[in-house]
């Protein structure tokens, strides 16, 4: 979120858009957040049905898969959470977080350090993603570490610049892959502003690079805290593969999620999520 894009295409109605939405997000709070979507029912171990498993489930078999590897993993717009790379973490020597919010990256942190406090106790994550690695729940403990170990560094991101990273907290030949959950709609003014973001995080990533992308389907607004309401662009299956396809991704995979009816829990208007799985060209 915001930051001024740099790019001559972009006209003050956009800037002003984005303005409005870093404007948003001035009252972001990352533990009631982190309450409203990655606890029961949303986060619940034991059903097949819920929406955390499912991700979990799209980013383990994706890391699996054998193509998708390399030195470097950045995920985009970590937020305050970490589930988005714990599959990743096997399979990459190192990890970079990024995020707007420096909130969010005092949250993340916070976890870091290895007695280190934070909203969320992560512990169920790390089992379950220890299960669908066929390993034993106890062994999330070793999980953990690793996490700990690969992740270098948590830094500050802005997706509407045609440039979203610092220059030196990427290596010259990008990173293998990007990993990115519910930042890009949720961060942009309109479809044609999540479209950009998509070609401005695509240059963070070398050419033949993944981009594993989840986000919501039909969602307006969700909160960020309490009274802190967040416009969002509702996103359909047709617009994400138009958007990827025109920001210079080639779509290897693209699976929907429906929100059954307990799980819209007045936080959102969210109707699905997608995951998809994508190439640079």
């Amino acid at each position: 979120v915001g930051g001024r894009p740099e790019s001559p295409l972009v006209g003050p109605e956009t800037e002003n858009g984005v303005a409005a939405m870093a404007a948003c997000y001035q009252g972001f709070d990352p533990a009631a957040y982190l309450q409203y979507n990655y606890t029961p029912p949303r986060a619940d171990f034991e059903r097949k049905d819920s929406i955390v498993p499912w991700k979990l489930a799209c980013l383990h078999r994706a890391f699996t898969e054998g193509d998708v590897n390399g030195d470097l993993l950045v995920d985009i717009g970590s937020g305050p959470t970490l589930y988005q790379v714990l599959s990743g973490c096997e399979v990459f020597k190192k990890v970079l977080l990024t995020d707007f919010l420096e909130v969010n990256r005092q949250e993340l942190r916070g976890w870091l350090q290895d007695k280190g406090v934070s909203s969320l106790d992560w512990t169920p994550y790390l089992q379950h993603v220890c299960k669908l690695e066929g390993r034993r729940p106890s062994a999330w403990t070793e999980k953990a570490a690793k996490l700990r170990q690969v992740i270098t560094d948590i830094v500050p991101v802005d997706v509407h610049r045609p440039q979203p990273l610092a220059l030196d907290d990427l290596p010259s030949a990008g990173a293998d892959c990007l990993v990115s959950c519910f930042c890009l709609e949720s961060v942009s003014p309109d479809l044609a502003a999540f479209t950009r973001a998509l070609g401005h995080i695509g240059r963070l990533l070398r050419p033949g690079g993944h981009l594993l992308l989840i986000g919501a389907l039909g969602e307006s607004y969700y909160f960020g805290g309490p009274g802190v309401k967040i416009p969002v662009v509702p996103l359909n299956e047709a617009q994400v593969c138009a958007s990827l396809k025109e920001s210079g991704y080639t779509l290897i995979r693209l699976e929907v999620y429906t929100l059954p009816q307990d799980m819209r829990v007045g936080v959102d208007d969210v109707s699905g999520v997608f995951f998809a799985k994508a190439i640079k060209e």
